[in-house]
């Protein structure tokens, strides 16, 4: 039975009993890779599936083999293998000239889900260290450097025990997502445990060094959002940093500068707030108005209020 195949973005394709997606395309006049003469041994041609999986052949041994080393989603087939046995099938080419060709097969890139994208509920964490610049002021470059990434290194074992991720740093601040393997609960909850610890050990940190040896004390701000972003691989072979992306990830940046307005080391929303099982003490909820939100947006206050970061020291 003959069907038509929407290659996305291209054409309707024509696609004969026995014939591959492939081989279909190919006499389409579609430019179509295939380094390895479509014999299932490189990676070329394979396709997204958008719509209609269940009209494909099952995989091959071959795409088996392939997907075990490559740990392809499952919407990935390889064009050369799969045979269309039903209607109403959409495919996507992920590499359609050189450039994506790089991109997928020279940037050492071995995560395909990172490289084609995925959506997904994240919980997204942003913080930002507080009273940095009257340190950075007051102290010789070696110790500012020095300082930032005992500050950091600090950070990103908090992060990194509860399975967070750190996407971006900026400055004295940095932003990760929990959530990349775990339902959105378990990373909610991930996220609030590792941001107390944070919370925790920047209090030892003053008390055991800072204070000692610089007479300087350090706090932060942590803003914690829940949502649905998309999140990939936008590198260009330079530090291929994974990149999440979408409203919601405005929200917690938002919410971690809006720790200044409220007078709180960590501002969660209350969506977030609701999904914790065992939430912490609220100190306090506020209605905040922020940029970009229509109406105001319910937080719970889980941190502390500053002591040491005056209003003048706080403004970056």
């Amino acid at each position: 039975m003959a069907c038509h195949v929407d290659f996305k973005g291209e054409q309707l394709v024509l696609v004969a009993e026995g014939q591959t997606l492939l081989d279909a395309s190919l006499k389409a006049g579609i430019p179509h890779y295939h380094a390895c003469g479509g014999k299932g041994k490189c990676t070329t041609c394979r396709v997204r599936v958008l719509t209609g999986q269940e009209h494909l052949t099952p995989e091959t041994h071959a795409e088996k083999t392939i997907r075990a080393v490559r740990h392809f989603p499952g919407n990935v087939r390889l064009a050369c293998q799969a045979q269309v046995i039903g209607p109403d099938v959409q495919v996507q080419r992920l590499i359609k000239d050189d450039a994506d060709r790089f991109i997928f097969l020279n940037g050492e890139q071995e995560n395909i889900t990172e490289v084609t994208g995925e959506r997904r509920k994240m919980a997204l964490f942003f913080i930002d260290i507080r009273n940095f610049t009257p340190f950075i002021e007051a102290h010789l470059p070696f110790d500012v450097i020095h300082i930032m990434r005992r500050m950091f290194s600090l950070t990103r074992n908090a992060i990194e025990q509860y399975d967070g991720r750190i996407i971006d740093t900026a400055g004295d601040g940095l932003y990760a997502v929990f959530g990349m393997e775990t339902k959105i609960r378990k990373a909610t909850e991930s996220a609030v445990l590792a941001g107390l610890k944070i919370l925790e050990d920047v209090k030892i940190f003053n008390n055991t060094y800072m204070r000692p040896y610089f007479n300087h004390n350090f706090e932060v701000g942590i803003g914690v959002h829940v949502g649905k972003v998309i999140y990939g691989n936008v590198g260009i072979g330079l530090n291929n940093n994974l990149t999440v992306m979408g409203y919601p990830v405005n929200i917690a940046a938002r919410l971690q500068a809006a720790t200044k307005e409220v007078n709180n080391s960590f501002v969660i929303s209350q969506r977030a707030y609701s999904l914790l099982k065992n939430p912490p003490y609220s100190l306090d909820s506020a209605m905040l108005s922020l940029k970009g939100v229509r109406t105001e947006f319910e937080v719970q206050l889980i941190g502390k209020p500053y002591q040491y970061a005056n209003s003048a020291a706080q403004s970056k």
